[in-house]
């Protein structure tokens, strides 16, 4: 009878993605098969996020949910991995004896030898190390259920923002190897994959080794990417102001594959507060790359990230801030209120912004851009837009869904032979959370 595995995932792509490939290497080493239902699962995994306020509180409160299925079955495996369990450490077991691993995102391919640890020797494991690209290394070959998959093309970051603890919980920048991020690609479009997202917290700042010696640039890497045959959607997240280069304008006009979408996280639309952000531009430079992109590219969707509220932001620094979105009109944000992430500079900086002043601009925000968005979606009526089929609308199962090149879900009628194809669909109603679409005459015949 097979072990099971329940895996509870906290934050961005990156951590789904580590979360999956956690899956696959206990798959391959221990047989274990993914549960959705932690109740009847051998082994309970949180895969952690320390980016968002209070990520260890809601790791603890889990825990402690937790122990309860411990107590219930003493062989229960619970594992903690992720940023969180890179800051805490052996703090976790003291704090949580419940806990029998610890891991950091660079250690994840470790897992198989700390478990068999765990059960031999009946003691606590932790390792919360960076041997860096060792990681990839021993991963087993990527598995997939659908028709998108994510790939992991550099990790770490060494921009050391004043506020972000990324430096600190998943290491310095480095880049896998070209080869291994080629073969990884071909693997997964062999497996029936459609669309493939590269991920890194600096993702456009990919610089991967060549066997020659030499460097793949980020831009020239979409080129190979797209080349795959059967992959005919390329994505990226999150790329960095600083690592825009005129290649990667150039990229987005030249590659059909590539969606007409750019995420560029600006932060603020403050000069002052960019620098004690050291996001390491100014609001005008990030423009400049803003109107190179639309210069070029008329279509194409962009979106962005936010933090409101940085310790000593002034109405002026948020009107600033204001000004910037209402010149981009954003499709998209990200935007939160700024909390202090234990370890970093910022943290020690006096907050004296009032809760209440944050929320409001907050809420100020995200109406503006809500607004741009909304005028968006409704200036999709009536055009043509080429989905990939996800898979069945969560809301009528009767219906499909799939999603736009500038990320939109899209609900129609259709057969469920369309699931992982690409198709034609003219769009016919805007609603708040979604669009509504008709497929073309013809469409599923030519559906690829």
């Amino acid at each position: 009878m097979s072990r099971k595995l329940y895996i509870k995932t906290f934050g961005c792509q990156m951590n789904e993605y580590d979360s999956s490939r956690m899956a696959d290497l206990l798959h391959n080493t221990h047989g274990f098969v993914s549960t959705d239902d932690p109740n009847e699962a051998d082994m309970v995994m949180l895969n952690t996020c320390s980016v968002r306020d209070k990520a260890q509180q809601k790791v603890y409160s889990q825990l402690g949910r937790w122990n309860s299925l411990k107590m219930e079955n003493p062989d229960l495996i619970i594992a903690v991995g992720g940023c969180v369990a890179s800051q805490e450490g052996e703090q976790i077991l003291k704090r949580a004896p419940q806990v029998d691993i610890v891991f950091g995102p660079q250690t994840l391919h470790r897992l198989p030898d700390m478990l068999d640890q765990c059960i031999g020797q009946k003691k606590s494991r932790v390792d919360i190390s960076f041997p860096e690209i060792e990681k990839f290394d021993c991963l087993p070959p990527a598995r997939v259920d659908g028709p998108k998959a994510y790939v992991s093309i550099m990790e770490g970051c060494s921009k050391y923002c004043s506020f972000c603890v990324v430096p600190y919980t998943r290491g310095t920048e480095f880049s896998r190897p070209f080869d291994d991020v080629m073969t990884e690609i071909v693997e997964l479009a062999e497996q029936g994959v459609r669309e493939v997202t590269l991920l890194g917290q600096n993702v456009n700042g990919y610089r991967g080794p060549l066997y020659d010696g030499g460097v793949m640039e980020f831009s020239k890497l979409l080129y190979y990417v797209a080349s795959v045959d059967g992959i005919d959607r390329v994505r990226y997240t999150t790329s960095h102001p600083i690592e825009v280069t005129d290649g990667l304008v150039v990229a987005h006009v030249a590659i059909p594959e590539l969606a007409a979408h750019l995420h560029l996280p600006v932060q603020s639309g403050s000069d002052r507060i960019l620098k004690s952000m050291k996001r390491g531009y100014t609001s005008a430079e990030y423009l400049a790359w803003i109107d190179k992109f639309k210069g070029v590219y008329s279509n194409l969707s962009i979106s962005s990230d936010f933090i409101i509220g940085f310790p000593g932001e002034t109405d002026e620094d948020f009107e600033q801030t204001m000004d910037l979105i209402d010149y981009v009109q954003y499709d998209q944000s990200f935007s939160f209120i700024y909390s202090p992430r234990p370890g970093t500079p910022a943290a020690e900086i006096e907050d004296t912004v009032p809760m209440q002043e944050k929320k409001a601009r907050l809420m100020a925000l995200q109406n503006r851009i809500n607004g741009f968005a909304a005028e968006y979606s409704k200036g999709m009526v009536g055009t043509s837009q080429r989905l990939l089929v996800d898979g069945h609308a969560r809301k009528s199962p009767q219906q499909l869904t799939g999603r736009t090149e500038n990320n939109r879900v899209v609900n129609f009628d259709g057969p469920s032979s369309l699931v992982g194809r690409f198709v034609d669909v003219m769009i016919t109603e805007a609603l708040p959370n979604s669009l509504r679409g008709r497929l073309y005459p013809g469409s599923i015949k030519h559906a690829n």
